[in-house]
């Protein structure tokens, strides 16, 4: 495998990576999927599908030397630490900092970064996320930092957490239920990763904010219902279940009750991607038929 136009894909097997990973194949540029079980599934299927697969861990930052040699470019998804308590900032910080220097010294030139759509006063969306953006750019002369808002996807299933997918008919969230909720699907971040990757001038230094519709939460569960046949319902979850849940989930509830909003530009977005998908593109393309089998089989 040529590594002229290489480029190393991290979270490869998640939504983000794999879209990523898939798109930048098909486009024909070789890819290096890095992975910590190079059996599993997911894996296995990027490889067949012509990536190179190595294994690595963050938390082992011994073994990424290797997955980025040679490599021209770099699609960072250092994965969050998250648990009952909240996010754990610092190992998420060690993770996307043991990256970036490895990339670093691997002399990769341009690096694309995905983190977290950001809302007024909170600039990276979250303090770990834009603890690795500010490393990222200190270290890396090329950067790239996208920002996506909630991505369609989630609605194919729960977060650990306790929100978020389709249980039982109904679809929970922190969102007051007739404001809109900017969504991306992750093939649209593969897409502007993939522009990123091609033109390297035109959106090295750039930040973009990444959303593609913005249905309310009851817009989006009527679309679902007509595109799966299957009735669906939203309900906003309180202030008192969401902080049962996680002190996080009551703090983002609160922050968007005071009006803190995601705020990307879909429509100038659309100018740069013209085939940036709504939601109903989403359903219609590769959504409804898994969340129409998801449902059946919870019924």
């Amino acid at each position: 495998m040529t590594t002229d136009h290489l480029v190393v894909v991290t979270g490869a097997t998640g939504r983000q990576g794999g879209a990523t990973a898939r798109r930048l194949l098909t486009a024909g540029r070789p890819v290096r999927a890095l992975v910590r079980d190079t059996t599993a599934p997911a894996a296995t299927s990027l490889e067949t599908a012509g990536a190179e697969l190595v294994r690595g861990d963050f938390d082992d930052p011994s073994s990424l030397p290797a997955a980025l040699e040679g490599a021209a470019a770099l699609f960072a998804v250092p994965p969050v630490a998250f648990g009952p308590g909240g996010s754990g900032v610092e190992r998420e910080f060690a993770r996307g900092r043991a990256l970036i220097d490895a990339a670093a010294a691997a002399g990769v030139e341009h690096v694309v970064f995905t983190g977290v759509a950001s809302t007024p006063g909170r600039p990276g969306g979250s303090e770990g996320k834009k603890r690795i953006e500010d490393y990222l750019r200190e270290r890396i002369r090329s950067v790239t930092v996208l920002r996506p808002v909630r991505f369609m996807s989630n609605y194919l299933g729960s977060l650990p957490i306790g929100i978020d997918g389709i249980v039982d008919g109904v679809h929970r969230h922190v969102f007051p239920p007739d404001e809109p909720v900017q969504i991306i699907a992750v093939e649209d971040i593969a897409e502007f990763a993939a522009l990123a990757f091609d033109q390297p001038d035109r959106f090295a230094g750039r930040s973009l904010e990444l959303a593609g519709d913005a249905p309310t939460p009851r817009e989006a569960v009527a679309a679902i219902s007509e595109a799966t046949g299957a009735a669906i319902r939203y309900e906003q979850i309180t202030h008192a279940e969401a902080a049962a849940l996680n002190p996080e989930i009551a703090q983002v509830r609160e922050r968007w009750a005071a009006g803190s909003r995601w705020h990307a530009d879909i429509e100038a977005l659309r100018i740069i991607h013209p085939g940036l998908r709504t939601l109903a593109d989403w359903l219609a393309e590769s959504g409804a038929v898994p969340l129409r089998k998801r449902l059946l089989e919870s019924a």
